[in-house]
């Protein structure tokens, strides 16, 4: 597996790389100096040097969600009827037109 710089994973390099490449666009100064005048590719070889610092935040318990908290299937599913069927009485159906159809042979008698 190809390694990021310091980085443990790509995805982790991505969000890092996006999120310098608008501090540059907004007009943030270059930590190095490159041929490329392209601020994505300035910002990926950035996070690639590791010049570019981040956290990672771990969520707080209250966050986490517990047991009691999950939605079982046909709960969801009853939400989901009685929000459709809300939606049905709001707007009526049009009438269906029947279209010609165009693609049949004439028969010779």
């Amino acid at each position: 597996m190809e390694r990021y710089g310091d980085l443990d994973s790509k995805f982790r390099f991505v969000i890092l790389a996006s999120k310098r490449a608008k501090q540059l666009l907004q007009g943030a100064k270059p930590k190095i100096k490159t041929k490329s005048r392209n601020l994505i590719r300035i910002a990926q070889a950035e996070v690639m040097a590791g010049l570019v610092d981040y956290e990672i935040i771990q969520p707080k318990k209250e966050e986490a969600h517990e047991a009691g908290d999950i939605f079982i299937g046909e709960e969801i599913r009853e939400e989901e009827s009685i929000e459709t069927s809300e939606k049905k009485k709001k707007k009526p159906k049009k009438a269906a037109q029947k279209k010609p159809k165009g693609n049949k042979k004439k028969e010779k008698t």
